[in-house]
């Protein structure tokens, strides 16, 4: 949910460089923090030190509620700021004072992930776009800053914000670091696990060697990356032994040739979506689906293996299975005894990996622009991510043109689907099939939807089962129009709330994919400027006033009842729910058994004094009748 985000940072010896991200807390296990900076939001700033700008802008923009989210959104937002104000290429301009180099766009995305039941997100983002060097400060919403129609909107009137204000990663932890390189440089033996059980190999062989140890044990012994799939699949009992194989480099590789691009299976997301942007169109709409996959925080450290891996061996709905299986992806997998080759389809479609099998790398071909038509939709309850989906999908075709009809003959093509109800993502072969060496027709549209109907069967406990086939039907349906030339007005891709697709098509069927703007540029959640009429009617009413403890809030230093430890002898409260719904309770009795199971009492209307009257009914807001 994002409520726990904080910065991670890690120093690299050998370039003097720090990288921060952000990650979620209640996923990351504290053995993979080894050498690590963690920078929590009561750390950038608290009532001791003084608090952040982040901070105080989320609190003059009323930005929180209960606050239980704050912190989380505060940390969002610092982490998108470090990110974006760190130091660029030698001549690039510099933001306006009190401005970061952010722009609105990546602002908005910042706090994507981070979820909120009660504040609205308007407030939130006003308050993150208010760092924004292109954002127009009239059009933010009413914060304690300045008062709207009457003052001027001046950056000089909110919080100061300089960039590098906060250290995130201390000396004298640099200086430890390098020590301990300096160590393994002069041989000294580096162990590869430690008394408390948490094991990292440093290569595929030390990994096989932890595998053919005596005390291995698949129960008892979890093999990590980043642990995020503990999100999505809860541990029931807490393990004794974690192997870490973040730290094996035959896992973190990223090359990239003529060929296309090979990814180490434990590169995070994140980073697969930057390397897969600055390519060709086809890997420019992976990154762009990949960007609304899971959160910016979990996207910073779960891995693009351990998806397709929960997608194999769990049937984990994955997007990114979906996407690599319409790009003709290929898995280099190491058994016990081999290492093996096989295309993603035969990898998902094998018995589920034992713990021992290890997924390398994935390879991603170079498909080109010329004649390639590549399209992904996804449907999910949140179009921007952090959601699974209730059907994905990702088309590649190769056309050609017939020089005497002028129609398009679509040469090869690719049809898969994920997320509908069934193990892992697949292959619609049979349309495939029916649709190579056809030009694209209304007839042969309605003939491919009528197969594509037949090929998506949600299996049995599906939710919604016309659902999710009335989806892909209409995915296959808004890609093959794009490529017929007999219809009239050719299909655009529809966007009804919660249905993404991922690109355009241009109207003679041809693929704008070339002229794709940057991942994401387009996707702003909120446009919109707000527009308040003020009376001095119900003055104080309506005042922007900041609210108290707001800061308090977004630091994390806010006490909640469960934050409190219970006092010796505590009492706790539950309801008693009747076991028949729509009955009459003729009584209520107190058995005297309940007291062997430590109920002291209960309490019900009877206990209600005479002439007593419910919490609340003395400033009647629905009426005046006294309940």
């Amino acid at each position: 949910c994002g409520a726990c985000v904080v910065l991670i940072s890690k120093y690299d010896p050998t370039t003097d460089e720090v990288t921060e991200f952000s990650a979620s807390s209640c996923l990351t296990l504290v053995g993979s923090l080894n050498h690590c900076s963690v920078t929590t939001s009561e750390g950038i700033g608290n009532t001791r030190d003084g608090y952040h700008p982040v901070q105080q802008r989320l609190a003059g923009f009323h930005a929180s509620q209960c606050g239980f989210c704050t912190p989380g959104m505060c940390m969002s937002i610092f982490s998108a700021l470090v990110k974006a104000d760190k130091p660029g290429a030698a001549g690039e301009p510099a933001p306006p004072p009190g401005f970061s180099k952010l722009t609105s766009c990546e602002a908005e995305h910042a706090v994507s992930g981070n979820l909120c039941r009660c504040t609205g997100y308007r407030p939130i983002v006003d308050a993150c776009k208010s760092f924004a060097a292109d954002v127009d400060l009239e059009d933010l919403g009413l914060n304690s800053f300045w008062k709207k129609g009457a003052d001027r909107a001046e950056v000089g009137k909110l919080p100061e914000y300089s960039s590098g204000a906060v250290c995130t990663f201390p000396e004298f932890l640099k200086s430890e670091i390098k020590a301990s390189v300096d160590n393994q440089t002069n041989n000294v033996p580096a162990a590869i696990a430690g008394e408390d059980g948490w094991y990292h190999p440093r290569s595929i062989q030390e990994l096989h060697s932890l595998f053919d140890s005596n005390w291995f044990d698949e129960k008892s012994v979890k093999i990590v990356a980043s642990n995020t799939g503990a999100g999505v699949y809860k541990d029931q009992d807490l393990y004794e032994k974690y192997i870490d194989i973040k730290g094996i480099p035959e896992l973190s590789v990223i090359n990239r040739s003529n060929k296309g691009v090979e990814i180490g299976a434990a590169v995070s997301i994140s980073k697969a979506i930057e390397v897969f942007s600055d390519g060709t169109p086809v890997f420019r709409k992976i990154a762009g689906h990949l960007s609304k996959v899971a959160s910016p925080f979990v996207r910073n450290t779960a891995t693009v293996g351990g998806n397709v891996i929960m997608s194999q061996r769990l049937q984990f709905p994955s997007d990114i299975a979906t996407v690599l299986l319409a790009a003709g992806s290929t898995v280099t997998i190491q058994t016990a005894s081999k290492m093996l080759c096989l295309t993603l389809e035969e990898f998902l479609e094998q018995p589920p990996c034992d713990a021992k099998t290890i997924l390398l790398s994935i390879f991603v071909p170079d498909w080109g622009s010329d004649n390639v038509i590549f399209e992904t939709s996804r449907a999910a309850p949140r179009p921007f991510g952090n959601a699974v989906s209730y059907v994905n999908s990702a088309f590649l075709a190769r056309t050609s043109g017939d020089a005497a009809s002028g129609e398009l003959i679509v040469d090869e093509i690719c049809l898969a689907f994920g997320a509908y109800g069934v193990g892992h993502a697949s292959r619609a072969r049979k349309v495939e099939e029916f649709l190579k060496g056809k030009s694209v027709s209304a007839s042969v549209i309605l003939e491919a939807v009528r197969l594509l109907k037949d090929v998506i069967s949600p299996s049995e406990g599906t939710t919604h089962p016309e659902y999710r086939v009335s989806l892909a039907v209409s995915f296959l349906f808004s890609f093959l129009s794009s490529l017929a030339t007999d219809l009239d007005e050719p299909a655009k891709a529809i966007t009804p709330n919660g249905i993404s697709t991922n690109g355009t098509m241009n109207g003679n069927g041809a693929s704008s994919l070339e002229k794709q703007s940057k991942v994401g540029s387009d996707d702003l959640p909120i446009r919109s400027r707000q527009e308040l009429v003020f009376t001095e009617e119900y003055k104080p009413v309506g005042k922007p006033t900041t609210k108290a403890g707001a800061e308090l809030q977004a630091s994390g230093e806010a006490v909640y009842v469960d934050d409190i430890p219970a006092p010796k002898d505590c009492l706790y409260g539950a309801f008693i729910y009747s076991t028949h719904p729509h009955a009459h309770i003729k009584g209520v009795n107190f058995k005297s058994s309940l007291a062997s199971q430590k109920v002291i009492t209960v309490i019900s209307a009877k206990d209600i004094p005479a002439g007593g009257r419910n919490v609340g009914s003395a400033f009647p807001m629905l009426g005046d009748e006294a309940l």
